[in-house]
């Protein structure tokens, strides 16, 4: 619901970094127009770099269109968040600002911090009694991933966390979960009557998670050398949708009710160990190739990574949920960098008619009906069904009824840090994940990475930049008629932009 949160500081731990930047102060900035903003309102960056309120709304101003009146609710605090005795500091101006904006005594602390600092700087924020809720007030911590790089340091983390806090003052923010068309999964299933009753073994054959990103991996080899993919995206933002696509419906549109039902979906993963991991688990790395007449560097080339490293820039999954609703049916995951395009959608593959009667007007491969739930870019929902191919005979072809968001008459969507902030300030932590599933999530992968870094005869793939991955992971899919879907095939087709 878009309404005016409670007056409030919303303290930036890491208020000169690249994250406040370009997400959060522009997401911001654009509640601000939209009048969903408190009346007291304040922001207060922090961070090492010896800025001044004047100097920071200056450097805030140069990326931003607009926004004059808005940067005058921003304050700059130089101190040092890893040293426990800069936080009487921070007490004394968040009473200076509170009085000054009447904003009251209600806070969110956003860490947009290293990791490392997840735990030291709530541990501070309770000794400057900063985390109490008096009075009616509220304290909200909003945590960036990584969350934790397997269960145990994940588990650890939680339990050092609610040693100073509480469950539900911690918000464990996954932008992939603000995206309007990832919401939009729980209405297309619940509120039309033509898709949940399909929504089970007895109807779909399988289901397609696909998120691939046209660009390496930049200036983070540092940080990605150390993740990898398995780590990056599908342990938090691909289960996580894959949890809204698989979930049962919830006794009411409620936080508590919504992640509980993920949680069971978590909880029914089929465990990937042993042998099943070679079948199940495809891991690739890009290498150097010339795509239109341009030369893309190989993963081992790229700035801060070893050129020995045997990190992952590609995975694919076929899992299982052994649950009364999706027990024996295949789910494929599958992300990677220098991919041919940027997309991310889900495909839900309906089961084809038991008898054929009818034949494909160009003989080609019959994928049967698809739903398709594009959530970036064209934004959108596609059906694709066979109909009759004018003229005699009963030859069918296959095409496309779709939804785009642009055709709406207001077609901008909000970029996901404005939702997720705004759930935040109003108290609504659906979209931010709960203890419990992010500890579920570790608990799946764990044996996977473990078996990469212990077993030298899983083979780590090699594929060109700008195709779509390994040849292995092609054979994943079950049937013969059945395969990946292809939004775009390479580069020369669409590039950055891929058409639902």
């Amino acid at each position: 619901m878009m309404y005016k949160p409670q007056e409030h500081i919303l303290v930036i731990f890491g208020g000169s970094g690249d994250l406040t930047r370009r997400k959060l102060i522009p997401a911001l900035l654009a509640l601000s127009g939209q009048d969903l903003l408190p009346d007291q309102f304040a922001v207060l960056g922090v961070g090492r770099t010896p800025y001044t309120d004047a100097s920071y709304r200056e450097m805030l101003a140069g990326h931003l269109q607009g926004g004059k009146d808005f940067l005058h609710s921003v304050f700059y605090l130089s101190m040092d968040p890893g040293k426990k005795e800069d936080y009487g500091i921070l007490k004394t101006r968040l009473s200076e600002i509170a009085a000054a904006r009447q904003t009251g005594i209600n806070h969110i602390f956003y860490l947009a911090t290293p990791p490392e600092l997840y735990t030291s700087i709530p541990a501070f924020l309770a000794d400057a009694g900063l985390t109490s809720r008096e009075d009616g007030s509220w304290r909200r911590f909003i945590l960036e991933k990584p969350f934790g790089t397997d269960y145990r340091s994940a588990r650890d983390l939680n339990e050092t966390l609610l040693r100073c806090l509480n469950e539900d003052q911690i918000y464990r923010i996954d932008h992939y979960l603000g995206k309007e068309t990832v919401q939009n999964l729980l209405v297309t299933r619940f509120s039309n009557g033509i898709f949940e009753p399909l929504w089970n073994r007895n109807y779909v054959h399988h289901v397609q998670i696909t998120s691939s990103e046209r660009i390496g991996i930049e200036t983070r080899g540092g940080y990605y050398d150390q993740a990898g993919a398995l780590r990056d995206m599908l342990q938090n933002h691909l289960l996580q949708i894959l949890g809204l696509i698989a979930m049962e419906p919830p006794t009411v549109i409620s936080s508590d009710a919504i992640r509980n039902e993920i949680l069971k979906v978590f909880q029914s993963f089929r465990p990937i160990t042993g042998k099943a991991i070679k079948r199940q688990v495809i891991r690739g790395q890009y290498v150097g190739s010339r795509v239109q007449g341009e030369t893309f560097k190989g993963y081992r080339e790229e700035q801060d990574v070893p050129g020995d490293s045997r990190t992952e820039t590609f995975v694919a999954m076929k899992m299982y949920i052994d649950n009364w609703r999706w027990g024996g049916i295949p789910f494929y995951i599958r992300t990677g960098k220098r991919l041919p395009t940027r997309v991310t959608e889900v495909v839900v593959h309906f089961k084809p008619t038991p008898h054929t009667l009818f034949c494909k007007w160009d003989q080609g491969v019959d994928n049967g009906n698809q739903l398709v739930i594009r959530i970036q870019p064209d934004e959108g929902i596609l059906i694709q069904f066979g109909v009759k191919v004018q003229g005699a005979g009963f030859k069918v072809q296959d095409v496309k009824m779709d939804f785009h968001y642009k055709d709406l008459i207001d077609n901008k969507l909000p970029e996901a840090y404005q939702r997720l902030l705004l759930d935040c300030m109003q108290g609504d932590s659906t979209l931010f994940s709960r203890k419990d599933t992010v500890e579920a999530a570790w608990k799946f992968v764990d044996p996977i990475l473990s078996a990469w870094d212990n077993d030298p005869s899983i083979p780590l793939h090699e594929y060109p930049v700008g195709t779509w991955g390994p040849d292995a992971a092609e054979q994943m899919i079950e049937g013969d008629v059945f395969t990946w879907r292809y939004p775009c095939r390479n580069r020369s087709d669409e590039g950055e932009y891929c058409a639902l």
